[in-house]
């Protein structure tokens, strides 16, 4: 009886800590990460969203610290050399990387990670964070994600080739990811509210563990 009793007791003070998830959302380029992002945040949403570091040209509506952080070839070395990336890849000629202090820093605080990174990147966090939660962002239509990289008008024709290509390379890991989300036209909002149902139902596992970095 008093063993049963302290099974309970136990359940609930588990239940009463905070468990903060890593959730990495990801998906081909072009799919509307980015967009999902912003959306979430405008929410007011408790999640700490970490900031890709990038050594890729800045977009004219980008802001650095908010986008990604901006730094030169050289800076992005030096990061590698102070080991302070916990993942990072060349995507499309240029480096990206995810700074394990912010990471750290916010699942000790309580709060759940954000982390939008591409397929390649993914698999990486899969393979160092086992515990991680992915999200996989898919368009309606291989013609309707085809359109959306032709319309950002952002690349010269043999970089928009290549992200084409490597866009239908990525949709092959689908598989790899815990969950796929389709974020159609004009209905972000309601990919939104799938990404978040997913985050609230991972928080309430019976069989949570913590993140381990």
């Amino acid at each position: 009886m008093f063993e049963i009793q302290d099974d309970i007791t136990s359940i609930y003070d588990r239940q009463n800590e905070s468990h903060p998830i890593l959730v990495v959302i990801s998906g081909p380029s072009g799919v509307g990460k980015d967009t999902i992002l912003r959306l979430m945040k405008q929410r007011g949403l408790s999640f700490d969203f970490v900031v890709t570091t990038t050594t890729r040209p800045r977009r004219p509506a980008e802001i650095d610290g908010v986008d990604y952080h901006f730094v030169s070839v050289g800076e992005f070395a030096e990061m590698i050399d102070a080991d302070e990336l916990l993942e990072y890849a060349v995507v499309y000629g240029d480096y990206k990387g995810i700074p394990k202090a912010q990471v750290r820093n916010a699942l000790a605080s309580g709060r759940d990670v954000i982390l939008r990174i591409d397929v390649q990147g993914a698999a990486t966090i899969r393979r160092l964070i086992p515990a991680a939660v992915t999200i996989f962002l898919v368009a309606e239509s291989e013609e309707e994600l085809m359109r959306r990289l032709l319309e950002r008008k952002t690349e010269t024709p043999d970089r928009l080739k290549m992200r084409i290509v490597t866009a239908r390379k990525e949709m092959q890991h689908l598989h790899d990811f815990h969950y796929m989300v389709v974020n159609r036209d004009d209905c972000q909002d309601e990919t939104v509210d799938k990404v978040i149902s997913i985050i609230q139902a991972e928080k309430c596992r019976v069989d949570w563990s913590p993140v381990e970095l």
